[in-house]
């Protein structure tokens, strides 16, 4: 047995059967109201059945201001039982681990979108988005919290807060972007007060074995490195949380910041005191060969995105070819088509370049 599919254990809930994880993939796929649509419902079961330890949703927003894509995924109303009850039975129904991904767009809710003016940590003259009161940081705590109940009662193993790529939870935890003067700005740990007190919640509300992971990035968005390695070893140090989902960009890259250079960024997080957490990266892992390098350089788990749409069966490829690599760049519609990918999710699949071939006029 390789370490890619040995299993791994969680504090809470139950384990993985390999160590490979669905990244939460925007398709755009869903219903304009956020109930889940067949099609979403295929792409995903798909990857269940093809293997994956993890099945996880896309960002499933968490208030109906908080939606930052069409045909996104919601969990902010008890309409979306029903369909996400349908997703969990059958994710779990190939012995995958199933979870739903929480978010709130924060100040990148385009207004158009959402008939209303954007939210935000604080006013941000950029996008128009206008500061929350103290009221309503509560309410967004209290409305992801039942979101995690909404995913519980659904029947899933667990929820991931979304804290990266410069959506709400990352705005707040951003020294530029948040730029309040109450308990929630201010000082780094201010900053992420929310994301704790998120987490507090949802362990309250939740039953005792219920997962809760957390997704971070540690750049862009006017994120620092060193706070967010800060944030991710008070995660780990409280025991709560029982996964970190790290989005690197590419996990054998350098830091951005020419201070940090000399050393991976990667490795500024499998250093730290896991107490018990487990800790997973995403980022440019496409082969079976990055796979397990990713596991060589100290993560329990892999996260998986590109390799993911392009081949629903990944893990399972890996395991029979342990130098499988995904396929060459660009792919056809009709290719995509196959791997269970409606015509929506490809024409979003359009705006990554080189991925979708152009067709001849």
């Amino acid at each position: 047995m390789t370490e890619l599919s040995k299993p791994l254990a969680f504090r809470h809930g139950p384990g993985l059967k390999n160590r490979f994880v669905l990244a939460p993939l925007t398709n755009c796929q869903s219903h304009d109201d956020g109930r889940l649509s067949d099609e979403e419902f295929r792409w995903l079961t798909m990857r269940a059945k093809g293997g994956f330890g993890l099945t996880m949703t896309c960002a499933a927003h968490v208030q109906a201001q908080g939606r930052g894509f069409p045909g996104q995924l919601g969990i902010f109303a008890d309409q979306h039982i029903e369909g996400l009850t349908r997703l969990a039975t059958e994710i779990k129904r190939h012995q995958s681990f199933a979870v739903v991904q929480l978010h709130h767009a924060g100040m990148r809710s385009p207004k158009a979108l959402i008939g209303t003016t954007p939210h935000c940590p604080s006013d941000n003259a950029e996008t128009g988005a206008r500061a929350l009161t103290e009221g309503e940081v509560s309410q967004l705590i209290d409305d992801f919290a039942a979101a995690a109940v909404r995913a519980e009662r659904a029947g899933f193993d667990g929820v991931e807060l979304h804290g990266a790529h410069g959506y709400i939870l990352a705005q707040f935890l951003s020294g530029e972007v948040n730029q309040r003067t109450d308990r929630y700005g201010g000082s780094p740990e201010n900053r992420a007060r929310i994301l704790f007190e998120i987490i507090e919640q949802v362990r309250k509300r939740c039953r005792s074995d219920f997962n809760v992971g957390v997704r971070l990035s540690p750049e862009r968005f006017g994120l620092k490195l060193d706070e967010i390695r800060v944030v991710a070893q008070r995660l780990m140090q409280g025991g709560a949380i029982d996964y970190l989902d790290m989005s690197l960009w590419d996990v054998f890259k350098e830091p951005e910041e020419e201070a940090k250079r000399g050393r991976t960024l990667a490795s500024c997080f499998t250093d730290l005191d896991r107490n018990g957490v487990r800790l997973g990266a995403a980022g440019k892992i496409t082969s079976g060969d990055t796979a397990r390098r990713c596991l060589a350089a100290g993560f329990d788990f892999v996260v998986i995105g590109r390799a993911a749409v392009l081949h629903h069966d990944f893990p399972l490829r890996v395991q029979q070819d342990p130098n499988f690599a995904h396929a060459a760049l660009p792919v056809t519609a009709d290719y995509l088509h196959r791997e269970g990918l409606s015509d929506t999710f490809v024409n979003y699949m359009r705006n990554w370049k080189n991925f979708v071939a152009t067709e001849a006029a």
